[in-house]
């Protein structure tokens, strides 16, 4: 019998994508799998149920979850989805595993294993997983089209019959895959780019993309291609010098981000009291705290005539391609997990059968994975749901 991959319809508000995409069909259909969907979870994203070709299509997100080996999904499932999955089967999304609730104790109690996407290791092998870093990248090419929007100020240089008009000065705080986005999109508007972050090993990537790189002396280079927590001292030195910057900023993106921390605060009240009326701030860390102290999540802020706004789940504004690129990094992880059975040499690819089988022993499954026959795999989530080690 085929393994059936499951595919819900996204119930988290605001959410827009969807983990399958009619392009992906043909590369599972290959490995012989049968896809399992519930009717209409595409339509958000832009792909009616008729491009789905060859799926078996059911009424309700609870036939999936009993039937489904395996199940995809873009937003952590809610304690009473994850209490309806397949006994033992597996799941593969996004699964904030630095937090500890119900969700997570109803997918040990019955025994899930759960690969959690944001725990893709940061290793070359991994780079076609790695959903937290090509989300990422729309999130920043997103924020400056926010950023161009909401200023009252264009990014170009213009030469009119009324005059020139000087380019808009952005400057991008973080130089992570979303800070090297923002900064390319930046520079394609025509906008004259500065870039910060406190790893020193941006600096030449930040350059390469026409930024400027601003230079405070922090250096903080942390695990995993993150950076660490700054000391006191530290972010002192940095707000002292990076004040005088944003102040003169026509845009701010910000995007610094600690993987189960609250985002850094990086830009205080008094720096955005400096800045221009008219001039903006995307917070892209909003979900996590914010770097800015004025930053509402979800919310555009008017502070003395500067806009802070942090946007949510900025990647779903962009549900098409975002779903794509998604969809492509969790076909990319099912397929270290799909073995060809024996004796089935002579048979044509997409004839042949295949069984799931966890290598423990590759890096990125056993990294990536957060629950697993009934225990926390992950020690950050076995801390936040307080397991002993």
């Amino acid at each position: 019998m085929a393994i059936r991959v499951g595919v819900p319809k996204e119930t988290a508000p605001g959410e827009r994508r969807v983990a399958v995409v009619p392009s992906i069909l043909k590369q599972l259909d290959k490995l012989g799998v049968e896809v399992l969907m519930e009717k209409g979870a595409g339509l958000e994203s832009g792909f009616d149920d008729e491009a789905y070709q060859g799926v078996t299509f059911v009424d309700s997100a609870d036939q999936v979850y009993e039937q489904a080996d395996v199940t995809l999904k873009v937003q952590p499932p809610t304690a009473e989805e994850a209490a309806k999955l397949k006994q033992g089967s597996i799941l593969l999304g996004f699964l904030a595993p630095h937090e500890g609730d119900d969700r997570i104790r109803q997918l040990l109690e019955r025994k899930i294993t759960g690969f959690s996407m944001e725990l893709v290791p940061r290793i070359s092998r991994a780079q076609s997983i790695d959903a937290l870093s090509s989300q990422a990248s729309i999130g920043g090419y997103k924020a400056v089209l926010l950023a161009a929007t909401i200023t009252g100020r264009f990014f170009p240089m213009l030469t009119t019959a009324a005059g020139t008009v000087r380019p808009a000065k952005v400057v991008v705080i973080g130089a992570g895959v979303a800070g090297l986005q923002a900064i390319a999109t930046a520079r394609r508007l025509g906008a004259v780019v500065e870039a910060y972050d406190v790893r020193s090993a941006t600096k030449e990537q930040c350059e390469s993309l026409g930024a400027k790189f601003i230079d405070t002396g922090v250096k903080a280079e942390g695990e995993g291609g993150y950076a660490r927590e700054l000391t006191d001292e530290e972010r002192a030195q940095q707000a002292q010098v990076l004040a005088d910057h944003i102040a003169a900023a026509d845009a701010v993106i910000t995007t610094a981000a600690i993987p189960g921390r609250p985002a850094p605060k990086i830009i205080d009240r008094a720096t955005v009291e400096r800045m221009k009326r008219g001039s903006v701030i995307i917070d892209l860390a909003a979900e996590t705290g914010g770097n800015c102290e004025v930053t509402q999540p979800g919310e555009q802020v008017d502070h003395q005539g500067v806009i802070v706004y942090g946007p949510k789940n900025v990647p779903s504004s962009v549900p098409v391609h975002a779903s794509e690129m998604y969809a492509q990094n969790l076909f990319n992880f099912l397929q270290l997990m799909l073995i060809e059975d024996d004796g089935q040499d002579d048979i044509k690819p997409k004839d042949k059968t295949r069984s799931l089988k966890i290598d423990w022993d590759d890096e990125i499954i056993a990294r990536t994975v957060l629950t697993h026959d009934g225990k926390t795999v992950n020690e950050a989530a076995r801390k936040a749901l307080g397991e002993n080690a």
